[in-house]
């Protein structure tokens, strides 16, 4: 589904991203783990269109991204839930789910994702005439996940969504997300700081360290590396 091939991206003359090379096939769950500054985000930024890459191709289902607008991505069936929330606060739960919904297959599909998106997240129900900018850090990422499901993606991109939170809402967080796989039938690209509940989720994993991919492999490979072991998870 998504082919990452050889993927560089500077900032200002800094190479943020460093001939990366990630795939995310259908119906699977890859997590990107590493340590803040590794490049994670950037490579995010560069599927969505937010940053130009200085070389390499980013390929969805066979077509060239680069030759895509930003704005054209999301009609392709991509959703990029990114860090930090960036939740409307201003406007209702609501209204947050339904500018989610913008995309063409979104809108046609609104009441069928909205049942989907308050059955994961009920507590979105009981709130959703309240602003989002007075909802808890767990809220307004349940709120974010939910606008990025409402556009009806194929691909999910999620961005550190348990950054800020705390451990036990954050591992509500991760249930929901394996429920998403499971409900939606979606694919899913995690970038996470948590590695032991990214890797232990997914399918497969790539560590992101300094712009460069170190290690990837299968879950099970990866949370029984010694590297990841002693560097990660404090063994």
């Amino acid at each position: 589904m998504l082919e990452i091939e050889n993927l560089s991206v500077a900032y200002g003359g800094l190479t943020a991203v460093s001939d990366v090379s990630v795939t995310v096939g259908k119906g699977e769950f890859v997590a990107i783990v590493g340590p803040n500054g590794a490049g994670k985000t950037t490579l995010f930024k560069a599927i969505s269109g937010v940053v130009p890459p200085r070389q390499g191709r980013i390929l969805f289902e066979g077509q060239d991204l680069l030759t895509v607008p930003a704005y054209q991505r999301a009609h392709m069936g991509i959703a990029h839930v990114p860090e930090g929330r960036q939740v409307f606060p201003n406007m209702s739960v609501a209204d947050n789910l339904s500018m989610g919904a913008y995309t063409e297959e979104g809108q046609r599909r609104q009441a069928e994702i909205l049942d989907m998106i308050l059955s994961l997240f009920p507590v979105l129900a009981e709130r959703s005439k309240q602003l989002a900018g007075t909802l808890s850090g767990g809220e307004q990422q349940m709120l974010a996940i939910g606008r990025g499901l409402a556009c009806a993606p194929r691909l999910l991109m999620l961005d550190e969504p348990s950054m800020g939170l705390a451990p036990a809402v954050a591992d509500m967080i991760f249930e929901r997300i394996i429920d998403i796989r499971v409900k939606a039938g979606l694919s899913i690209l995690l970038v996470e700081q948590r590695v032991a509940e990214a890797l232990e989720s997914c399918d497969r994993g790539y560590v992101l360290e300094t712009g460069k991919v170190v290690l990837q492999g299968p879950h099970q490979t990866l949370l029984e590396d010694k590297r990841i072991r002693q560097a990660y998870l404090g063994m």
